[in-house]
């Protein structure tokens, strides 16, 4: 049998951000992410999780 394996990873960054109220302080983190100002890397490292997706049967 093969089996498809999913693995993820999760990487988590604080910031700290002064802004008006929540959804401004998201523009202004989501912004900085796009722009590459704020770039996630293994020092990020948070979770990781294993997942059978798939079973299948080889055939012969």
């Amino acid at each position: 049998m093969e089996f498809e394996v999913q693995i993820t990873e999760t990487l988590v960054k604080k910031l700290f951000i002064k802004a008006e109220n929540k959804e401004v302080a998201r523009k202004i983190a989501k912004s900085a992410y796009e722009n590459c100002e704020i770039v996630l890397n293994s020092d990020d490292f948070c979770d990781v999780e294993f997942e059978i997706k798939e079973q299948v049967e080889l055939k012969s």
